[in-house]
């Protein structure tokens, strides 16, 4: 089931990360490139606030200790590293989110 995450306008500009709360839950939505990725916003490393991260190279690095992370797959380049990511969707003005 989608849950609005925000509006369009909110979005973080291309090339730029994000942090929104959902529920209980800090979402990380990175606009790479012109497509929105939403993942966990919490890096596995030591905690660090994805959303308050850069983008380089397609990766949002985390802010505390440079760890990369690919947004479409949650992936980092740490082995066996990953958060989940959500299916995102645009409706009229809204941004939704499945968790």
């Amino acid at each position: 089931m989608f849950t609005k995450l925000t509006s369009q306008s909110e979005l973080p500009a291309t090339n730029e990360a994000k942090e929104f709360p959902c529920g209980d839950k800090m979402i990380c939505v990175a606009n790479v490139n012109g497509e929105i990725n939403a993942m966990d916003n919490v890096c596995l490393h030591r905690g660090g606030p994805l959303g308050a991260g850069v983008i380089e190279g397609g990766k949002v690095i985390c802010p505390w200790h440079g760890w990369a992370w690919d947004p479409k797959t949650g992936e980092a380049q740490a082995p066996g590293a990953k958060v989940a990511v959500y299916p995102v969707k645009v409706e009229g003005e809204g941004v939704l989110i499945e968790l």
